[in-house]
């Protein structure tokens, strides 16, 4: 798309009123996008058509932002009832950034309540559906993002991630969800500068697409004093990397986790394809044991600290999952806090000592296939019971708790619903890890495999 509007062979204009088409056309049935701003689009479109540099990095590119992005003028709701109207008064810095980079804003995608939990739905705007299969769900908390993206009514999209929530969509939409490294995407105008839990991400149908997307979000910003010093061009060139050779540790199960037997048989699969193509494929993982408390802690505080000032009537009109998790967070005592640096800061070096004999560590994305878009979670898996509404994605929190960059990947079907692989790379090795992605991307191709809902509606 971007080569065709450089050369002038198709405008913006052209590009966002087929987009427009397609949203209008599918988004009645998937429920991705929320919020539109069609007429303000245009505008820009007709403006970026006028320009005669053509160098902007997304340039005429359509884009919708996560609910949970605060877009000035434009409804940011949160998918919370009280805020269903809200009108923030600034934009998002990544928002910002993409707009500035040329992205033509379409309008916003669902999310759970406030991004709490792998699955897409709210009171405001109800559920968003499966492309692949409409009875299923998209997963969360990006998963607005990830169906309009696996339904082709948007190229690239940002979402974010604490437990999952570029991940998990990701997988459940064969899409590519990237969680970067902490201070590679800076965070604001309001989020805390310190913590490095939640992240921002770019994701596409591409590994590319990503990469792309990332050159824009990445890049230091003198208002984030963690961020790091590295430009975001640096990311958008992904130069071949060879499987051959590759060390590459695999697990089924990250050494603990309760897998659906499909989710495994397409894991496994795929890493035969990377034992094809001449890397070295090992059966390993680090002991993660300590991750579940660990991420309790800090989801807990983070809980606990965002809405502290909730009075008691907004506290009310929270949903249970979000209350459980404040009760939670109120709950812990300093020694808990203690315990959870010293644990993870020995969980963090024994994963620097794993990465010295692999070049990437690859696992499920997540656990079970897409479920039935009137759960809302789920409460059991391989006959083992779930304790609470998260405990069913610990296939990512785990890995978040790491710190390390990570990508979902397709990596096949059962059934007819997608399957996602994390590739996981040592600390601060993002553009390592989309090169790699890539590699794998080239030879597994199953981005390429469309939802039906799209052949139904040529």
């Amino acid at each position: 798309m971007l080569v065709l509007l450089r050369k002038r062979e198709l405008s913006c204009r052209e590009l966002l009123e087929a987009h427009v088409a397609q949203i209008e056309r599918l988004n009645p049935k998937i429920n991705a996008i929320v919020t539109t701003t069609f007429e303000s689009a245009l505008q820009t479109a007709i403006e970026l058509d006028s320009k005669s540099k053509l160098d902007k990095a997304l340039f005429g590119l359509p884009v919708a932002h996560k609910d949970l992005l605060s877009t000035k003028n434009i409804r940011t709701t949160y998918g919370f009832p009280p805020l269903a109207n809200f009108l923030p008064k600034h934009d998002a810095w990544i928002v910002s950034r993409m707009r500035n980079a040329g992205a033509v804003m379409v309008g916003k995608t669902n999310v759970p309540e406030f991004g709490a939990g792998s699955h897409t739905f709210n009171r405001v705007f109800g559920a968003t559906r499966n492309p692949y299969d409409l009875t299923r769900t998209v997963g969360g908390s990006s998963g607005g993002a990830a169906a309009a993206l696996a339904s082709r009514i948007i190229p690239i999209a940002d979402g974010s991630d604490t437990g999952g929530s570029l991940r998990n969509p990701a997988a459940f939409c064969n899409v590519v969800g990237f969680r970067p490294s902490a201070g590679r995407v800076p965070q604001g105008p309001h989020a805390d500068p310190w913590t490095d839990l939640s992240q921002l991400g770019p994701m596409a149908r591409t590994v590319d697409d990503v990469a792309l997307l990332f050159s824009v979000l990445a890049g230091p910003d003198s208002r984030a004093p963690r961020a790091l010093d590295t430009p975001g061009s640096e990311f958008k060139e992904l130069p071949p990397v060879s499987l051959k050779g590759l060390k590459v540790a695999f697990s089924e199960d990250f050494g603990l986790l309760p897998v659906e037997k499909p989710v495994r048989e397409a894991i496994s699969s795929f890493a035969a394809i990377l034992e094809r193509e001449g890397a070295h494929v090992c059966v390993d993982t680090p002991n993660l044991a300590d991750g579940r408390r660990i991420f309790h802690i800090l989801r807990g505080i983070g809980f606990r600290k965002r809405f502290f000032n909730f009075s008691a009537n907004e506290f009310k009109e929270l949903k249970q999952t979000i209350r459980w998790n404040i009760d939670a967070g109120n709950a812990l005592q300093l020694e808990d806090l203690e315990w959870a640096m010293a644990a993870r800061s020995n969980l963090v070096n024994q994963i620097i000592e794993f990465f010295l004999n692999y070049d990437v560590w690859i696992g499920p994305t997540t656990q079970v296939m897409p479920f039935p878009v009137e759960v809302d979670w789920v409460r059991e898996i391989e006959g083992r019971q779930m304790s609470n509404y998260i405990e069913w994605m610990e296939s990512c929190s785990l890995i978040s708790i790491t710190g390390l960059p990570t990508l979902s990947l397709p990596a096949g079907f059962h059934s007819g619903l997608p399957v996602g692989i994390q590739v996981i790379a040592p600390i601060r090795q993002d553009h390592f890890l989309l090169r790699v992605s890539k590699a794998m991307e080239s030879v597994t191709n199953f981005q390429a495999e469309q939802p039906q809902l799209l052949e139904l509606n040529n």
